[in-house]
């Protein structure tokens, strides 16, 4: 089942698309895709409606972030050997964890703003993990049952501000539109082994990564039942996996010499994983709220 939020910004209405591809309206049935949607039974209860019974909703409306009510934004660093190694940064021993502003979070397609004073925002495209009912020092057999669904984040990254700024990565990661996530939740039932996904990144046409989950030092399971060792989690909380290699502070050029590129006003970030959809974020210049 891909559940969707859709409509304008603060507005959304909840949603599914159908195996048409058809995108129908929850609002007679819920109030919202949020925690109290999230659980395994509530879940069952949506699945069991019949889709063309739905209202279809006309036109193309926006997408905005598939899960209501994020409590928080957990992000895992430096979670496949090579984009380690393209960062110089040794390979974890252990889940590297730090957070994601909630404010950050939007829409799969809103644009993306260059923070005021950036010089190195990057892009990394991800695995999320939508968090259905209370994880607390959960064993790793059981983690993955904790999981409502699965879906695509760009973990938006200011590097100046992350590693060169002191103190910890997360002033350069949750900058406002610093979290697109979507264009839908895709229920557990429909992803039996979030290992075995494929992620691509490309920027203007280019493509800048192309990943596996296979490749996790960490599996989704493992993050969960470490995660929630230190982190009580909660349903609708959201866990992004790590990025695969490509990003763009660690491109070389053909002499493998360092070659970093960043993003700039008037790009084009496109991303997907398999199964779970596809985004596309415009890059804007700063503006002045």
């Amino acid at each position: 089942m891909k559940l969707v939020r859709h409509g304008p910004m603060g507005k959304e209405k909840p949603g599914l698309i159908d195996d048409a591809g058809v995108l129908r309206d929850l609002s007679a049935h819920v109030p919202d895709i949020g925690p109290a949607q999230l659980g395994d039974a509530a879940l069952a209860r949506l699945a069991r409606l019949k889709p063309a019974s739905l209202p279809a909703v006309r036109g193309r409306p926006r997408l905005g972030c598939p899960v209501a009510g994020v409590g928080k934004f957990i992000a895992i660093g430096l979670n496949y050997a090579d984009h380690a190694a393209e960062s110089g940064a040794p390979v974890p021993s252990e889940p590297v964890i730090f957070s994601k502003a909630i404010s950050c979070i939007q829409g799969p397609d809103d644009a993306v703003m260059l923070p005021k004073g950036s010089k190195k925002t990057d892009w990394e495209v991800e695995l999320g993990v939508v968090i259905g009912r209370t994880a607390r020092h959960v064993a790793q057999k059981d983690a993955l049952a904790h999981v409502a669904g699965y879906c695509v984040v760009n973990d938006v990254s200011e590097r100046e501000f992350q590693i060169e700024r002191g103190g910890t990565w997360d002033k350069g990661k949750g900058c406002d539109t610093f979290g697109p996530i979507g264009p839908w939740l895709v229920t557990r039932s429909d992803v039996p082994n979030p290992q075995r996904l494929g992620l691509w990144l490309d920027v203007n046409g280019e493509r800048m990564q192309t990943g596996h989950t296979r490749t996790m030092i960490f599996s989704v399971a493992r993050l969960i039942a470490y995660t929630s060792r230190f982190i009580t989690l909660h349903p609708g909380d959201v866990l992004t996996t790590g990025t695969p290699p490509g990003v763009g502070m660690g491109r070389r050029d053909a002499a493998g010499r360092p070659a970093p590129r960043y993003l700039k006003a008037g790009d084009v970030m496109t991303l997907g994983v398999d199964g779970l959809g596809q985004q596309r974020q415009a890059v804007l210049a700063y503006r002045a709220a």
